[in-house]
């Protein structure tokens, strides 16, 4: 038993997929989460800037008693999760691989669609993730640079003529290339399902890297004898930019009100 909180953090709004899953799964566990609004989208930036900005969202979290922090960012899971696992003396966990592994289980055809950042598709973690889990599976990755800032912004709506726009664009090559199972290798995009899937066709899987990830911490917790007892976990929720447009944000995706537990916090 550990009673202590877990801790999440993400570039902005997308690590709340992770949340939504961990409440899900755990919901006797304690969850601070950390999202630098003031900084996103993450996958744009070099990898340098990356590892600074993740190095100083760890920071934050580590200033409250934690029993392990979950990287709810694709892009950070993909540069800097071993450097931050090393660094800390706490667990330290990613959603890569635990989307990969799904996504090498689930695929019928081995042909795997994979839709990133900038960052993620550049780093070859995914190929090499479902390659160890699949060697007879290929990836097809697609970076798809502008869903963040429209998730951000509250553009994620199936009848949005924008998203819906850019998403074709995106996906067209993916459903040319016939793949059965497309991996959301960011935890922005699971707003994104009802417009993703609608596009590709109810015969395609698709994998949420957010929650394979979250899956992956409750396994690990179980594993640990890390759970914590408690009737019900209290959830804490800090950003690096204006606290009320997080607010009505999360709220609408997590399907509770979080007014008033949002606060703005000073950051690197």
């Amino acid at each position: 038993m550990d009673q202590r909180a877990i801790g999440v953090f993400d570039s902005g709004l997308g690590g709340l997929t992770t949340v939504r899953e961990l409440k899900r799964l755990l919901p006797q566990e304690d969850i601070i989460y950390f999202g630098d609004t003031g900084r996103v989208p993450y996958g744009s930036r070099s990898r340098e800037t990356i590892i600074k900005y993740a190095r100083q969202d760890v920071a934050f979290l580590r200033t409250f008693d934690l029993k392990g922090i979950v990287i709810a960012c694709g892009t950070v899971s993909t540069t800097a999760l071993d450097l931050l696992a090393a660094e800390n003396p706490i667990p330290v966990l990613g959603v890569v691989e635990p989307a990969a592994r799904a996504a090498a289980l689930a695929t019928r055809s081995g042909k795997i669609g994979l839709i990133g950042t900038q960052a993620t598709i550049r780093s070859g973690a995914y190929e090499r993730s479902v390659a160890a889990a699949n060697p007879g599976a290929a990836v097809f990755p697609q970076a798809c640079p502008l869903f963040v800032p429209l998730v951000e912004n509250g553009r994620f709506h199936p009848g949005d003529p924008v998203i819906e726009t850019v998403a074709a664009e995106y996906l067209s090559p993916l459903k040319a290339l016939g793949v059965d199972t497309l991996v959301l290798g960011c935890t922005h995009y699971p707003l994104l399902e009802e417009v993703i899937g609608a596009f590709m066709g109810p015969e395609i899987t698709l994998i949420s890297a957010g929650a394979e990830g979250a899956r992956a911490a409750a396994v690990q917790l179980q594993k640990q004898d890390a759970m914590a007892k408690r009737p019900q976990g209290t959830h804490r929720y800090f950003v690096s930019d204006d606290a009320a447009d997080f607010s009505r944000l999360a709220s609408l995706f997590l399907r509770e009100d979080v007014t008033g537990e949002v606060q703005q916090v000073e950051i690197g």
